[in-house]
């Protein structure tokens, strides 16, 4: 068994918690909305067509926020065409994911889901094929209360408040040859500007998003963001990273250690926009909103052939996650909450069937995947003030990225409570966490009157089999179960190898 310590101390605060760090994504790819969210006719849906099993999964997950309608399918949309009455509504080909879209779920029915799920819409803006006009009418569509064209048709189409969408992403993955409309940096920093000087001359309240890279291997990664905050700086506030991340070659503890590129990727990208601002002499701070991010096995959908039809709502990315995707996924969550000093917000990409943390059956049945249950871990139990920990551990090597630590983890503090979340990225070996929590005990006056610190709660989501899966007929195969191999004085818990772990400590 390895052995590790850390120490958790309230004073190595590093900001407090943002809510926005727990964001989702939906875009109309594959049977995210068709069967995802909304499917009329289904047992549980509502007199809207939204089912209520991934509303009641939605709101368990914890979801803040969530991102729409894309995406790579942005660059292409026609806000027009979803709204008013369903049945003039216009069928469109979809060149982002080769497949036909109906229209049936426009702004209007988004933002009502949302209303339901309790989240906090973020919307993108067509900056692909489009501009600044489109997007100045979804603005006015979406946020004047009243008397303008645009505003009183959203009050005709049912819609009499308005829907006062705050944050906005300026198009999508503009740095990728794969996305309609694709630009250079220089090119994309110009309308981007343009488009957000123009909407801010709408609602100077706006938080904006400019497209940074589609992820750290781009070969313009580091220079598109220069460039891009060169002509946007002062009118963002935001600039957008995007990755995903799957096991390659059977390299098993290379994936675990996955979080190592979120990490250099986000601290490139901020040390990018500091040097940017530095140079303009600006005072202002932008910061990362991280709005997509996931575990996703890409390589199985590049080598797919696009289908000889355009079908409607098709069955793409369904990826089925196990043990080890979960793992993953709750140490790149680890790394969010590390950096919410400057990760303002982050979207996991997406929240429904489509490479997504929740799925459902057309017609039937729905459940949670691996993944679901760090997310939803993380949401509900992640307050206060984020707390830098650095566990003292063994290392192991990797192919592509080197020596990494057989631990990573971060704690959160509110006061009263606190929570650790640890990851055991060996493969084979389990862990003997040693805590120092004496900090967490403190009095007032500084001595140790606060109490001795226990361990409240311990859950460890882990399986023998790295790749068991959860299904609609065995949902729970892979769930967080009670840690109960722990022990006081000093604080001790043994993490199994390859897993997600959340203990929860308080003052005796």
């Amino acid at each position: 068994m390895l052995q590790a310590q850390l120490t958790i101390d309230p004073a190595h605060r590093v900001a407090p918690v943002r809510r926005r760090t727990f964001g989702t994504f939906v875009e109309h790819l594959g049977r995210c909305v068709y069967t995802g969210i909304y499917e009329p006719g289904h047992p549980t849906a509502d007199e809207e067509g939204f089912r209520g099993d991934v509303l009641a999964l939605t709101r368990e997950l914890g979801v803040t926020t969530v991102r729409y309608p894309g995406g790579n399918f942005v660059s292409g949309y026609r806000w027009e065409d979803g709204v008013g009455p369903r049945e003039r509504r216009p069928r469109r080909l979809d060149l982002a994911w080769h497949s036909t879209e109906t229209n049936e779920i426009g702004v209007d029915e988004f933002v009502r889901w949302t209303r339901l799920a309790g989240l906090e819409p973020m919307m993108a803006v067509n900056l692909g094929t489009r501009g600044v006009q489109e997007s100045l009418d979804l603005l006015e569509y979406c946020n004047i209360p009243s008397g303008t064209a645009l505003s009183d048709l959203r009050i005709a189409n049912g819609a009499k408040e308005p829907h006062d969408i705050r944050m906005w992403c300026l198009g999508n993955e503009m740095d990728g040859p794969w996305q309609i409309g694709h630009k250079t940096a220089r090119e994309y920093g110009r309308l981007a500007a343009e488009t957000a000087r123009a909407m801010r001359m709408v609602d100077p309240g706006l938080e904006l998003v400019a497209c940074g890279s589609s992820g750290s291997s781009m070969p313009t990664f580091g220079t598109w963001e220069a460039t891009v905050l060169e002509e946007t700086y002062d009118l963002v506030d935001h600039i957008s990273c995007h990755a995903y991340y799957e096991e390659k070659e059977g390299d098993l503890g290379g994936f675990l250690a996955c979080a190592t590129d979120m990490e250099h990727f986000i601290s490139t990208v901020v040390s990018t926009a500091d040097q940017v601002g530095a140079r303009l002499g600006s005072r202002k701070r932008i910061n990362v909103s991280f709005d997509e991010w996931n575990v996703w096995y890409m390589s199985r959908f590049q080598s797919a052939p696009p289908p000889p039809d355009w079908p409607v709502a098709p069955p793409l990315l369904e990826d089925h996650y196990h043990l080890a995707d979960a793992v993953a996924l709750g140490s790149l969550i680890i790394t969010l909450l590390r950096h919410s000093d400057r990760v303002a917000a982050a979207c996991l990409a997406q929240l429904v069937n489509v490479i997504a943390p929740i799925m459902t059956e057309p017609g039937g049945r729905a459940w949670r995947q691996t993944t679901f249950h760090p997310f939803a871990q993380a949401a509900r139990y992640a307050k206060g003030e984020v707390v830098r920990v650095e566990p003292a551990c063994p290392s192991y090597e990797t192919a592509e990225f080197g020596e990494v630590p057989v631990l990573h983890a971060v704690a959160t503090h509110d006061g009263q409570d606190t929570t650790l979340f640890v990851v055991n990225r060996s493969v084979r070996e389990p862990v003997e966490l040693e805590i120092d929590a004496r900090a967490l005990g403190m009095g007032t006056d500084g001595g140790t009157d606060g109490g001795a610190v226990r361990i409240t709660e311990a859950t460890t989501l882990t399986h023998e089999d790295v790749y068991a899966r959860n299904t609609a007929d065995d949902p729970g195969r892979v769930t967080p179960r009670s840690n109960t191999d722990h022990r006081s004085d000093p604080l001790r818990i043994v993490l199994p190898p390859v897993s997600w772990n959340v203990i929860r400590l308080s003052k005796a």
